[in-house]
């Protein structure tokens, strides 16, 4: 199928409440490509992972126990932001908490990630994915997301998983290089393929809905893996769900990003997608990502986190390259490429979010 131009993207979709909002904040102005005064940044996997006041308060249990328990999410989604200064909070979650909530059987263990008990393999196991009653099964998100709406001074991100990279794990167990199981069953048996996606927008849409109904300010869609894909395939057999899931949140009045890794042969698929701004990884200048998306949305990214693990001015030199790239377009938001590396010295995040915030300049015309 070719790629359809959205006309919608790049701008705010309901209400003159919701056009103030943004106003008053540069992370919501920035999604939205409007006028506003510096560049606002923040971090994927800014709560936990490197904070060593996160560790002190997870301990040894899964982190599916520290998500269930809404008050110690909330705390872990503070952190960061007192820590560092970041425009935006991100909820401390998991993009597998909507699936392990319907029953499927999934943990994530520590230094490995998500496994499957019993994969996902043919027909019967669509029945393992229920649909997602918000109320019973994540009680324990939305109170997260209450407690940080009346506390937070920032907007806070919810988030999911796109449905080929939760269908990823479901498929191969657990973690993979090779995508192997996933991409046998989307090209051998596109009909079963075809209802576990419509499954996993199912569940996703009503996860991502019941966030922003609880208060979050925007939505980022993860396609972590989409950049195992080619082109024709992500548009064949994936796009049309990514591009389903952004329109189903299209009444919410919140802002949409979708986010890869290894994506840069997609990003002007991910610009069709509906959401306003498309995540960019490292391996793309933010002024060629310009290019491939049409200046038809804004930009998040796009520093190499690996990068973080330097010495202070070869992080500063970095961050101020990735900035030139921007130029002064509004429409950008400072991230890393992905999420930040555990032995990242939160020092280093806080000395670039002051640099970005001192010297991210926007065009406010």
């Amino acid at each position: 199928m070719g790629v359809i131009e959205n006309t919608n993207l790049n701008s705010p979709t309901s209400t003159s409440q919701q056009t103030s909002s943004a106003t008053s904040s540069p992370f919501l102005a920035a999604c939205y490509g409007q006028a506003h005064e510096r560049v606002p940044v923040w971090f994927m996997r800014q709560a936990g992972r490197s904070l060593p006041e996160y560790r002190m308060m997870r301990g040894t249990d899964s982190i599916l126990t520290a998500i269930a328990d809404a008050d110690l999410a909330t705390e872990i989604t503070l952190q960061p932001v007192r820590r560092y200064g970041v425009d935006a909070a991100i909820l401390f979650s998991d993009i597998m908490v909507p699936v392990y909530a319907v029953g499927f059987g999934v943990d994530i263990q520590a230094g490995v990630g998500p496994v499957i008990a019993q994969p996902f393999s043919d027909a019967s196991d669509l029945e393992r994915l229920r649909p997602l009653e918000p109320e019973e099964d994540i009680a324990y998100v939305l109170e997260a997301v209450k407690n940080l709406q009346a506390e937070l001074v920032v907007p806070l991100i919810g988030f999911a998983g796109a449905p080929f990279t939760v269908a990823s794990y479901l498929i191969e167990g657990g973690p993979t290089k090779t995508f192997q199981k996933t991409k046998s069953l989307m090209f051998a048996n596109p009909e079963l393929w075809t209802a576990l996606m419509d499954r996993l927008c199912d569940i996703t849409e009503t996860f991502l809905k019941a966030q922003v109904e609880a208060g979050a300010s925007a939505l980022q869609l993860f396609d972590s893996w989409a950049g195992t894909l080619s082109p024709a395939a992500y548009e064949q057999l994936v796009f049309p769900y990514t591009k389903r899931i952004i329109a189903s949140t299209d009444n919410l009045g919140v802002p949409r990003i979708c986010h890869g890794v290894g994506t840069g042969e997609l990003l002007a698929l991910f610009a069709q997608t509906g959401a306003e701004v498309v995540g960019v990884d490292w391996r793309v200048r933010l002024d060629e990502a310009r290019l491939r998306t049409g200046g038809k949305v804004s930009l998040q990214g796009n520093l190499d986190p690996a990068v973080c693990l330097a010495p202070w001015p070869v992080v500063a030199e970095q961050t101020r390259k990735v900035l030139a790239e921007n130029g002064s377009n509004p429409g950008y938001i400072f991230n890393l490429g992905h999420g930040v590396l555990p032995p990242t010295d939160p020092a280093i995040l806080k000395q670039i979010v002051d640099l970005v915030h001192a010297e991210g300049h926007c065009d406010a015309n």
